[in-house]
Order: structure tokens, then sequence, then C-alpha cells
């Protein structure tokens, strides 16, 4: 926002307009010995010039993905953006027009919204969509309370250790005041067990969250798992990569009952972790229990088509304490941007760009274990990402080190979530790695393994 500075005048105009005499009365209300008392330690005023300068190094001291080649994931990813996507969604009817929760939307607000809602069920196999959430996160956690309020009598819900670890936390913070049981069961080997979930599921389990691929790359056996959910009575949540849906099948087409996705993959840039777009779809007889906003198409008096906002229900107006969801708002123009990206690549698009993922991190599963000191986590198949696992901690830390020095960001590290993956990275590789990077990390790995395993010179 732009600086709007206040002469003396204006304040006392101010004060004088809502009666009060001095700025302090507006904190009257707080207790005196929990305000801040004296000068904050802040530096000397600056100039303009010098201002701008210091804050033009501080910012150059950070490295983003235009000095260095990434290979970091976990949720967030360095996908290919069209300058297209850019140049629509950047015009001032969509960049400007800011109405996250009114119903006054103009037309071409609301038929871009329901353009995103078709091809999000599209590329789902779902019934329905909302105009979109905060992120993958919440649009997990509001899928699992959708699968709950569906099922009042039910108040489990079963996920795996492989699940996005921050998914599992914001879900936590969900249900913490709910009379809810969240069962997590571990996956040593990379992904779920069909015979184990069966074991766990019963007629308490309201829901099976399966994420698809999960986080640690691996492709689950969703239809085996999904039939499994149904067997017992409980619904079937998929938390879907977008971009993988060009290659695999459709969590609608394997039996999902609701989808959750991040779209932040769909020419929504990383821009240092958000906005980003949470995806919300489920079949038809649940709409009415979906959050948020839904564009409708309609025909006005004149018979001509239109579109509009339904199923209003507006939860915190309306249902208040019998609200499923605190949801008001949405990531309107990231939606808008998913849209325009579907819309220029198509469905053949879509499954290039998934192809070319898949076939570039197979390459480097392959190269960056060939005399690196890295090996594969687990032995199951997997889309776009990968676990790498070093000798041990240091080594990983190590090698990491080293890959930043040569401007490389090797992958995530995996032990703030996974203590006992401490020695572990997950590697992601998407259609914007080219062979050339991939075998230059490659060298970087071998020539930091050779470093570190080489015998010191002896003492004199």
């Amino acid at each position: 926002m732009a600086y709007l500075p206040q002469s003396e005048d204006d304040i006392k105009r101010m004060l004088e307009a809502v009666g009060i005499a001095s700025v302090d009365d507006l904190l009257s209300h707080i207790p005196p010995e929990i305000r801040f008392q004296g000068r904050l330690n802040l530096p000397p005023a600056l100039s303009e010039v010098a201002l701008q300068q210091h804050m033009e190094s501080l910012a150059n001291r950070n490295i983003g993905t235009d000095r260095a080649v990434s290979f970091l994931g976990g949720g967030c990813y360095d996908h290919f953006v069209p300058a297209a996507v850019d140049f629509i969604a950047s015009r001032s009817e969509f960049y400007t027009s800011y109405t996250p929760y009114q119903p006054e939307v103009s037309q071409g607000n609301l038929q871009a919204l329901f353009e995103y809602q078709t091809l999000i069920t599209q590329i789902f196999g779902m019934d329905a969509s909302n105009a979109g959430l905060y992120d993958g996160a919440t649009a997990t956690a509001e899928a699992v309370l959708m699968a709950l309020a569906a099922q009042p009598n039910k108040r489990k819900v079963l996920l795996a250790e492989s699940l996005h670890p921050e998914y599992c936390r914001v879900l936590e913070t969900y249900t913490a005041n709910v009379d809810v049981s969240l069962s997590v069961l571990p996956t040593p080997q990379g992904r779920m067990v069909p015979e184990t979930v069966a074991k766990h599921l019963d007629a308490k389990t309201a829901c099976l969250i399966i994420q698809q691929p999960n986080f640690f790359g691996c492709v689950e056996p969703a239809d085996v798992l999904i039939r499994a959910a149904h067997e017992a009575g409980a619904l079937a949540v998929a938390v879907a990569d977008p971009i993988s849906t060009g290659l695999l099948k459709r969590p609608g087409d394997l039996g999902a009952d609701l989808v959750a996705a991040e779209g932040q993959a769909l020419g929504i840039p990383q821009q240092w972790g958000g906005p980003f777009l949470g995806i919300l779809a489920c079949r038809e007889q649940f709409l009415r229990r979906m959050p948020g906003r839904i564009a409708g198409q309609t025909a006005d008096r004149n018979g001509k088509r239109c579109w509009v906002l339904t199923l209003q229900t507006r939860e915190q107006h309306i249902r208040r304490e019998k609200a499923t969801s605190n949801i008001c708002t949405n990531q309107h123009l990231m939606a808008v941007r998913a849209a325009v990206y579907l819309a220029l690549i198509g469905p053949q698009g879509l499954r290039k760009v998934a192809h070319l993922c898949l076939s570039k991190a197979r390459y480097a599963a392959k190269v960056l274990t060939e005399g690196t000191g890295w090996r594969l986590a687990f032995d199951a198949p997997f889309f776009k990402e990968f676990v790498l696992r070093a000798e041990n901690a240091r080594e990983a830390a190590k090698l990491q080190e080293q890959a930043l020095e040569a401007g490389f960001f090797a992958g995530v590290a995996l032990e703030p979530w996974y203590p006992h993956l401490q020695d572990a990275i997950l590697v992601a590789v998407t259609e914007q790695r080219t062979r050339e990077q991939i075998d230059a990390l490659a060298r970087c790995f071998a020539c930091g393994r050779q470093r570190l395993v080489a015998p010191r010179p002896a003492a004199r």
C-alpha cells in the first residue's frame, strides 16, 4: 500500500471527529501494565536513498529460483507459468475487483469462476466444485468436516503419516475442539498398506484420507484403499496433485467422494509461499454441505444466460453455531489463474506436463543415486517426487550445503516433520528441470561425497 502521511493538523481533526483528546485515548481500554513504555529499540532514521539501498541489500541476501536451480517440492513446485496467464489475470477487471465474500460480483468474474469450477470437476472427475479456498491444507480440513457432517454419528478420521505433515497440523487445529478422533497410521514403506488400513476401518470411521501421490511422492494403491473405505461404510477423501491427473486415474474415476488439492501448480508462481489456491470438489449428494462460494449458471428474465452465486447459505450469517465451516472468502484471483492455465494447455497439454514430470523424475532418481552417497528411501512407484537417504544425518546436511553453494536447492529436508528421516531429503523434478541441470546436481553430489569420504592426511 502507498505511504499515507498525516500532519499534526490531520491527526487533530480526526481525533475531534471521533470525540477524543489524544491518540493514547484510543488505547485506554488496554490495561496500562501491559502497554509498552519507553522507546522502541530502533536505529536512527535513514534518508530515503539510504533506506532504499539498505532494503535492496537485504533483499539481495535472498536466493530465489531465479538464481538457483530448484528441486524443492513438498506442496510448492517450480512449474512453468505461460505468459498469457500473467497477462489475462493482470487485467484490471480481475486484478482489482476484490469481493471475496459479497454476493455483488460482476458477471465477468462469476463466469470466470464458473469456468474454473467446470475445469476442476473435469480434471478430478467430480460432480461439483466450489470457487476455491485458501490452500490445500484448509481444503483438506474442509473436506473432512464435510465428511463428518454427512455422517454425524461417526467421529473417527483415518489418515496416514504419508499425508502432508502441514495438512495434518491444520486438520488437528480444525478439529481441536470438536469430538473427532484422528487416527494416524505409520507408513514405514512410504505408502499405505491396504491390509493394515482395512484393519483400522470400522463402523465409527467417517472417512479415510488418501493423498495421491502422497507427501513422499509415492503413488498410493488408491483404488484398493477407496474400495476398502466404502466396504467399511466410510467416505473416501482424496488429496490430489492436479498435474498428476494428466497421467494417473482421476480420483472420481476411482470412487472418491470428496477431493481436496493445492492448486499452486496450475499457473500460480511459488511467490515465497503464497497466496496459493485451495481446491475442493465433491459428489453431487454432498454439494449442499460444501463451504465457500459456488458460482452457478442460470437465465435472466429475458432468457439470456447469466451467472449467480448460488447455494449461498452464508455459514456464519444463517447457520451460525450450526455451521460446518467458518470459511467466508476464497482465492478468487488465484482461481482465475488456474482457469486460464487449464484452458491454455488443455487436456493434451496437461498430459504432456505430467509425462515430462514423470520421465524427468525417473531419470533424476537414477542418476542421483549413482556414486553420490544417496539411495532411494522407498521401493514404490512415484510421480514427480521421491525421497533420498544418505548414510547419516551429517552427510545429508553436508551434501545439501555443498549443493546450495553450487547453486542448487537440492531438496526439502524431512527431519523437521519426521525425526526418523533426519538423513533424508524430498526431491521434486518438474517439467522445468533439464537433463543438464539434473546431471550437474548429480556431479555436485558425487564430488561432495568424495570430499566427505576422502581420507585425511596423516598428522606430522
